[in-house]
């Protein structure tokens, strides 16, 4: 059974907390990637940047619903869910916009436990991780041009 070192890309872009949004999306854009690791000096892997992170910055916000009770204001929605929507809306570095602390995969990954984490969960990109360090990526497309090769 094939895994992930087989695939993934060992020449990784990637980008640090400290990043503009401006070059993190420039990044995205000029090199045809849906995500973007985000490592610290050390070069572990604190969190990743995805498109759909850049995507969030057009969406409308929605306008927490209060009900009130004995003259008091009663939030229905968490405002720690909303202080993350404001802060991905507004974001002008990698930290503000990235999902933090992502799911990652060693090298001797299976592909079949992959494929099952991005259909699971709509990863479209995974960072590969030894020894605390990122070694690699593998995306849904490194995963289906493998099944195409192999005839699966």
């Amino acid at each position: 059974m094939r895994n992930v070192k087989e695939i993934m890309t060992t020449e990784v872009i990637t980008v640090r907390p400290e990043t503009e949004i401006i070059e993190a999306t420039r990044l995205l854009l000029e090199n045809h990637i849906n995500g973007l690791p985000v490592v610290d000096d050390d070069g572990k892997v604190v969190g990743i940047l995805c498109q759909s992170d850049l995507i969030v910055q057009q969406k409308k916000l929605p306008l927490p619903s209060f009900f009130t009770f004995l003259d008091g204001f009663i939030p229905l929605t968490s405002m720690k869910q909303m202080e993350k929507a404001i802060q991905k809306a507004v974001a002008t570095t990698v930290a503000h916009a990235m999902t933090p602390d992502p799911v990652t995969v060693k090298p001797d990954t299976s592909l079949n436990s992959v494929a099952a984490l991005m259909v699971d969960n709509n990863f479209h990109t995974l960072p590969v991780v030894a020894e605390g360090r990122l070694v690699g990526v593998v995306g849904k497309e490194d995963v289906i041009r493998t099944l195409a090769d192999s005839g699966e």
